[in-house]
C-alpha cells in the first residue's frame, strides 16, 4: 500500500472493529519510513516486520506502545529478533507464498528448530491453510499461526478475480521460489515467471534480473489482474485451494477441522493406552 492508502484501511478497521490488528511491513519497500510513522501516529496495535534487520524499528515501535513481531526463516535469524526485543516471531517455511528466506527450509522442519530455541511465543507460516494444518503446527510447538494463501482467496480479498481464480486452478508444482539474488519469492507460474526462467538460463546478472522485474510486478499481477507479465505470488498451498469463498467461512471451516483434527488425535491416543 501507499502509506495514504494505509492510513485509509487502518482508520477504516478502527470504525469498523475495537478487535486487535496488525499491519505487516516488509522493511525492503521505499515508503517504511512514512508507513511505520502512519502506523505510530494511529496507535496500530500489533506490528509484523518482515524482510530486512528487526532492529532498524522494534525498539522505536517498542517504545511508542506497540507489540511487535517479525518474521523469520532461520534459527539464526530468529535469534536475532529475539535479541533485538520482539515479542513474537513468525516461522516461515519456504513453502510460502510471496517474499521468501533463502535457506529452502520446510515449515515442519523449521519450526520445531525455532520454537526449541526461542523463548518467546513461535507463529508458524508456510503451507499452512487447514485446520489440520494448524494442529499439526501446534504440535510441533507453535503457539499460533498465519494464514496466507487461503485468505488471498477470501471473497474480501482485494486481490483481482482474475488472480484468485488463477490461484484456485493451480496444482501441485505451479509454483517456484526464484529471484532469490534480489529477494526470494514464490511466484506461480506464467509467462512473466518463464521470462524469469530463460533469463537464468543465459547467465542473467543481478542487473540483469533488476532490469527484467523493473517496478510494480507484483501490483499488476495479484492487483490488477495482469497473468502475463503481472508476478502472481503465492504458496505452495494453492494447489489445495479450490474455491473463491467469505472469509467467514474460510475461519470456521479451519476452526472446525482443527477441532475435528484434535478429537481424532486424541482419540487415537486413548485407544493406543487403552491397548
Amino acid at each position: 500500500m501507499y502509506p495514504d492508502v494505509l492510513r485509509e484501511h487502518v482508520r477504516k478497521f478502527k470504525a469498523a472493529s475495537d478487535k486487535p490488528y496488525a499491519v505487516n511491513v516488509p522493511m525492503l519497500y521505499p515508503d517504511v519510513e512514512q508507513h511505520m510513522n502512519t502506523i505510530i501516529e494511529e496507535k496500530v496495535p500489533i506490528v509484523i516486520t518482515s524482510a530486512g534487520n528487526p532492529a532498524t524499528w522494534t525498539r522505536r515501535l517498542k517504545d511508542a506502545g506497540h507489540t511487535v513481531v517479525h518474521v523469520v526463516s532461520s534459527v539464526k535469524f530468529a535469534l536475532r529478533a529475539q535479541d533485538a526485543g520482539v515479542d513474537a516471531v513468525v516461522a516461515e517455511g519456504f513453502e510460502a507464498g510471496g517474499h521468501n528466506g533463502r535457506e529452502e527450509t520446510t515449515t515442519f522442519v523449521l519450526l520445531p528448530l525455532v520454537a526449541q530455541a526461542l523463548a518467546i511465543p513461535v507463529i508458524a507460516a508456510g503451507g499452512i491453510a487447514t485446520g489440520r494444518a494448524m494442529l499439526a503446527a501446534q504440535c510441533l510447538g507453535a503457539d499460533g499461526v498465519q494464514v496466507g494463501s487461503r485468505f488471498a482467496c477470501a471473497s474480501e480479498s482485494s486481490a483481482h478475480e482474475a488472480f484468485k481464480q488463477r490461484v484456485v486452478e493451480a496444482r501441485e508444482g505451479d509454483t517456484t521460489l526464484t529471484l532469490k539474488e534480489l529477494a526470494p519469492v514464490r511466484l506461480l507460474h506464467n509467462p512473466f515467471y518463464q521470462q524469469v526462467r530463460e533469463a537464468y538460463g543465459k547467465g542473467a546478472s543481478v542487473d540483469d534480473l533488476r532490469s527484467l522485474l523493473g517496478r510494480g510486478r507484483a501490483k499488476r499481477g495479484m492487483f490488477e489482474g495482469d497473468l502475463v507479465e503481472g508476478e502472481l505470488e503465492i504458496g505452495q498451498v494453492s494447489a489445495a485451494i479450490d474455491r473463491i469463498e467469505p472469509a467467514a467461512q474460510i475461519l470456521e471451516d479451519i476452526m472446525r477441522e482443527y477441532r475435528d483434527g484434535l478429537q481424532a488425535v486424541v482419540g487415537a491416543a486413548k485407544t493406543s493406552v487403552g491397548c
